[in-house]
């Protein structure tokens, strides 16, 4: 299928499975069904990290960064709003990257913003994220600091 080819429907329940599976990935540290949301030949542009070819290379990609400290601790992504351009098959969409609660209820979260192109059956062939990196490590040093002054 091509460009403009899915319905609304088919859109909401592929963005509905990225956002389940990714929940799920961030609550279990397990990503690979996480990477299996994308075509063999999908193209990841990741601002910070580089472009990845593949669906092998962002696996290797994503538990290499998602289950290192203190990435490890981000392990929830609610998404703040969505936009489906049915014409291309695009969804946008702003996202949280949440720490754990470090042991005081309070929230350490930055927001990036992505853009997936939809490939069908539930997959998409391209994604990116699009950000400021400076505010995510402020907002993990925060995090880490308030974790370490809980620790006593």
């Amino acid at each position: 299928m091509g460009t403009g080819s899915w319905s609304r429907d088919e859109l909401e329940a592929a963005f509905d499975n990225f956002q389940r599976v990714l929940s799920e990935a961030g609550a279990s540290g397990d990503w690979g069904k996480w990477s299996e949301l994308y075509t063999q030949d999908v193209t990841y542009v990741e601002h910070q990290y580089g472009t990845f070819q593949g669906r092998d290379e962002i696996r290797r990609w994503i538990d290499g960064v998602m289950l290192a400290p203190p990435n490890d601790e981000m392990t929830e992504f609610p998404v703040d709003w969505y936009i489906i351009d049915e014409q291309r098959g695009w969804i946008v969409f702003r996202i949280w990257n949440r720490m754990q609660d470090p042991g005081d209820g309070s929230i350490h979260q930055e927001a990036n913003f992505t853009l997936l192109k939809y490939a069908g059956d539930m997959q998409f062939s391209y994604q990116e994220d699009i950000y400021n990196p400076k505010p995510v490590e402020d907002m993990v040093r925060g995090y880490l600091a308030r974790k370490k002054e809980l620790a006593g």
